[in-house]
């Protein structure tokens, strides 16, 4: 896959994800712990958000085959789950969910929120699942494939990147700098679901 083709997957699966509105998250989930434990818990959260993320990327065409969905179906369906996902980041509700989700364990210290919250939903929810299934079926070679695979390690590295700096984020971006930052990821997401919507209904054939 040539880099035209790299960056938009990259751009895609990064603004799903949304490193930077995870940071204050990880932060509030920490805060009461010290360093060596923080980094314990960003490198597990995203090693298990890996591995979710793999197997529904290399199985999740399978998934489809076997209830007979076909993949222009499922781009539609995935564009629409993700302009969605951008309609929440546009007007907050994805954050108050995430604070939500994130409560529980914010209460008690001594939980590990590695993989609930952080891993799952957090950084593999259904976006992020859905948008592996879709960029892991537009590969058709096996290079590519692992091209995809290699997209998704960068975006992780940007999101352990972030835990590790979510302290220092915290106090430059603020609230309203956080704000900012998720308005502006979640329209470049509505764009790009949008053309996901797009490229499966050309697949379809229904439009010459």
């Amino acid at each position: 896959m040539s880099f035209d083709a790299l960056l938009p997957a990259f751009v895609t699966l990064f603004v799903i994800i949304d490193p930077i509105g995870l940071a204050p998250v990880f932060l509030a989930l920490t805060k009461d712990m010290t360093a060596p434990h923080r980094r314990v818990v960003a490198v597990r959260a995203v090693l298990v958000a890996a591995v979710i993320l793999m197997i529904f990327g290399l199985a999740g065409q399978a998934v489809l085959d076997l209830f007979g969905i076909s993949m222009a179906a499922f781009r539609i369906a995935g564009g629409a789950l993700l302009f969605l996902t951008a309609l929440d980041m546009l007007f907050e509700r994805r954050k108050q969910r995430r604070e939500s989700q994130s409560e529980a364990s914010v209460l008690d210290p001594a939980d590990d929120p590695s993989v609930f919250p952080l891993a799952m939903p957090l950084i593999s929810g259904p976006g992020a699942m859905a948008t592996m299934i879709l960029l892991m079926g537009g590969a058709d070679e096996v290079v590519g494939k692992l091209a995809i695979v290699g997209v998704m390690v960068a975006v992780l590295v940007c999101v352990f990147a972030f835990f590790l700096a979510a302290g220092a984020l915290g106090r430059y971006l603020k609230d309203t700098g956080i704000n900012v930052v998720t308005r502006l990821l979640g329209m470049l997401l509505a764009a790009l679901a949008i053309q996901f919507m797009i490229d499966g209904l050309a697949q379809t054939g229904l439009f010459g």
